[in-house]
């Protein structure tokens, strides 16, 4: 208690203190102006620079987002160089399919002296075109996986 009622009374003796110095002071319109003015010129310095920042994060957060975009974008062309290579690949394989089917039929038909020559040529027609598309698909392909 006793402890309580000290800090109380010295915290008093010191406002009045401090109350008194102020008195003390001549109040001067002119200073009180100047320190006004001083004040102002301090608030605008602080806000240009807080501006500039303003500024500068704006900037880093432009570039950082043009990063992003652009990565994406590299993401998205590789993804899709992949599945283009993908397809490439498994249209290869369905004509190499058909080809073996194709020939397999021919074989069947000649076999069995079904097979006229019209329609052995028609199949070798289409094994030619079919070879033919391999071969430009194949090329295509290596290009693709040049580029990847």
């Amino acid at each position: 208690m006793k402890r309580v009622l000290i800090t109380m009374s010295l915290m008093v003796v010191l406002v009045q203190f401090s109350l008194a110095q102020e008195a003390q002071q001549p109040i001067d319109s002119v200073q009180i102006a100047q320190q006004k003015i001083e004040n102002l010129e301090q608030e605008i310095k602080t806000d240009t620079a807080v501006k500039k920042e303003i500024k500068k994060v704006e900037k880093a957060r432009k570039k950082a987002e043009k990063a992003k975009n652009k990565a994406e974008k590299a993401l998205k062309k590789q993804e899709k160089l992949t599945k283009a290579i993908h397809a490439k690949k498994k249209g290869i394989t369905k004509s190499e399919m058909k080809i073996r089917k194709l020939k397999s039929k021919m074989a069947k038909g000649k076999s069995r002296g079904k097979m006229s020559p019209v329609d052995e040529m028609s199949i070798n027609q289409k094994i030619n075109k079919l070879e033919l598309t391999i071969a430009k698909d194949r090329e295509k392909l290596a290009k693709l996986e040049q580029k990847k």
